[in-house]
């Protein structure tokens, strides 16, 4: 049960949504929720890698999202004791999509969340694919809208925490339309 969500269990791992965004094929969305801090507490839509990661075998109910030191993780992380056993938010920019979920992977996190480095992008996904190595990642990789990314890690901030506390995945699928609590800033 998540708390404050007026009884909904979440069970189902993924939510297959037919829609093209800008030109791009048919995604299948992932849907995570922050239960802290609670001035971001939403629902937040994400996408997988296409060619790339792992699926979600297990629902967390709580689990940290830490950001990532340096935050476009392309090399050690600082801060990589603290990304294991947990999921990474990354910013996009700087290596491959790959290359970031490698070196999330290799510091045993066990998700990464790939935010984009355009701040000001609310609605353009970016389609994640492998790069030209031939290299492999087991965990999941995700692509997060870069207002999202840049809320959750300003919030962190703002409140002087190392991590958000979420949920993943979220079944909004058994959640009534008025009780979905997505981020204010990503309506269109």
């Amino acid at each position: 049960m998540v708390p404050g969500a007026a009884g909904w269990c979440c069970l189902v791992l993924w939510l297959p949504a037919c829609v093209a965004v800008h030109g791009l094929r048919i995604h299948d969305y992932l849907y995570f929720q922050v239960l802290s801090p609670g001035d971001i507490r939403y629902i937040f839509t994400a996408t997988p890698a296409k060619d790339f990661g792992g699926i979600f075998h297990t629902r967390y109910e709580q689990i940290h999202l830490v950001p990532a030191e340096p935050s476009e993780a392309c090399g050690e992380l600082s801060n990589g004791f603290f990304i294991q056993d947990q999921i990474a938010l990354v910013e996009r920019g700087g290596c491959s999509f790959l290359s970031k979920t490698r070196v999330v992977q290799e510091h045993g996190g066990r998700a990464v969340i790939i935010s984009d480095n355009a701040v000001d992008n609310d609605s353009f996904y970016v389609e994640m694919i492998q790069d030209s190595t031939q290299r492999t990642a087991d965990i999941p990789a995700l692509f997060l809208l870069g207002r999202d990314g840049y809320m959750i890690r300003r919030s962190l901030e703002q409140h002087g925490l190392p991590w958000a506390i979420i949920s993943i995945p979220v079944n909004v699928t058994s959640i009534p339309t008025f009780e979905l609590l997505q981020p204010p800033w990503t309506f269109w």
